[in-house]
């Protein structure tokens, strides 16, 4: 099938829910991906920071291969062995002692929030069932995790919201303090801000909210959907902080492009909840739970981490080098291989549009910006190709 057949097929019958690239990759090999035509791209985007192995990993695809032709599915009705394994393997990595699985960051994050509520109703009675969110942040699109998406620009569209979430300023801890009421249960902020723009903290904010939630007897949750495993050069990106969350949650890089979600908590936190509590079909069944395990065992043995610390220095030379060349260019920014750039005039579309002419797949923050966010096997050649691809792009955005 071609391209032009795929995008027809899909404008005809699938809904209209996503602002696609008109192009259709049929193939991928570590950092690079190739459309029905055959023309290869260098993906710096990585399937929304999903694919951190690169396209087609041999291991997570052995692994995937030899469960399916054993098991694929029997529910959570029943024990299963890789997701108890993959459950320990987690909890070796982190601060947890329990895990939840499920299918998608979505719903992790709102197995967390469900956690959260029951743990204060459990420990502090009824009426302790808010919880504080940051300006900018992102944690779904649900009917659970939309309000929790503050200042989402198409809330207004899908009233009534569900209530008990208040926000406040990023990075403001003195905001956050003041936000606290008897009402609230818990703090749930990402450790880096994703998609509201790739904001890193300043140095010591989490310690500082730590600390406010330890004061005021709150829960912490940290959403590492899009830092965990391995994102920012740590296994999570609350590790470069120096602080532990009460529960954190975990998907996209975690199967490698498997459908996996996951709600870790300690004991204590986790202990409130009982059977029937929450559930879900599918979550971690045997599939994805032997993809999260060929993904761990691949990064540790390739040393995934040391490489996306090593080229997330490239990439941040190379920004600021371009942001010093390029008058239109500021505020480079980001943590390990998540990383951004603003460009002036609103004409970040057009920065990726004129990547994407020339083969490189990037991602516009709004009007405003780039994201970048490649397989952590990109290779310094991969790196400095991608940073010479966006110079042309600037220049060429620039005569336009």
């Amino acid at each position: 099938m071609t391209t032009a057949e795929t995008i027809a097929l899909t404008k005809q019958h699938v809904m209209n829910t996503y602002g696609r690239q008109p192009v259709a990759f049929v193939r991928g090999q570590g950092c690079r991906l190739w459309d029905a035509e055959g023309q290869a791209y260098l993906d710096f985007l990585a399937g929304i920071a999903v694919c951190s192995l690169g396209h087609a990993p041999e291991a997570v695809a052995r692994a995937i291969g030899e469960q399916a032709r054993q098991l694929l599915h029997t529910s959570n009705l029943y024990h299963i062995p890789p997701q108890a394994r993959l459950a320990r393997e987690l909890c070796r990595l982190s601060f947890a002692d329990k895990v939840f699985f499920c299918n998608s960051g979505m719903e992790a994050n709102e197995a967390a929030i469900k956690l959260a509520r029951k743990y204060s109703l459990m420990k502090h009675g009824e009426g302790r069932a808010e919880i504080i969110t940051a300006e900018h942040s992102f944690h779904g699109r649900s009917l659970g995790t939309l309000p929790a998406t503050a200042k989402y620009h198409r809330q207004d569209q899908f009233q009534p919201l569900a209530p008990g979430f208040v926000h406040v300023p990023w990075d403001d801890p003195g905001a956050l303090e003041t936000a606290i009421t008897d009402r609230t249960c818990a703090v749930l902020l990402e450790p880096v801000q994703g998609e509201g723009g790739v904001h890193v903290p300043s140095p010591d904010y989490l310690k500082e909210v730590r600390g406010l939630c330890d004061q005021y007897e709150l829960l912490l949750i940290l959403d590492e959907v899009q830092t965990g495993m391995g994102r920012t050069g740590k296994w999570f990106g609350y590790q470069h902080f120096g602080i532990e969350p009460d529960i954190m949650t975990l998907a996209k890089a975690l199967g490698s492009g498997m459908p996996v979600g996951a709600c870790l908590a300690t004991d204590e936190v986790a202990s409130v909840f009982e059977p029937g509590d929450h559930a879900t079909t599918f979550g971690g069944n045997y599939l994805a739970s032997v993809a999260g395990l060929a993904t761990i065992e691949a990064m540790e043995q390739g040393d995934v981490l040391a490489n996306a610390t090593a080229r997330g220095e490239q990439l941040a030379a190379g920004l600021e080098a371009l942001a010093a060349k390029h008058a239109a260019v500021h505020n480079p920014r980001g943590l390990g291989l998540l990383r951004a750039f603003d460009v002036d005039g609103d004409k970040a579309a057009e920065v990726q549009a004129a990547c994407f002419e020339r083969r490189l797949i990037v991602i516009a923050l709004g009007t405003y910006g780039i994201r970048l966010a490649p397989p952590l096997i990109v290779t310094e050649a991969e790196a400095d190709e991608a940073l010479a691809i966006i110079d042309e792009s600037l220049c060429a955005s620039q005569r336009a």
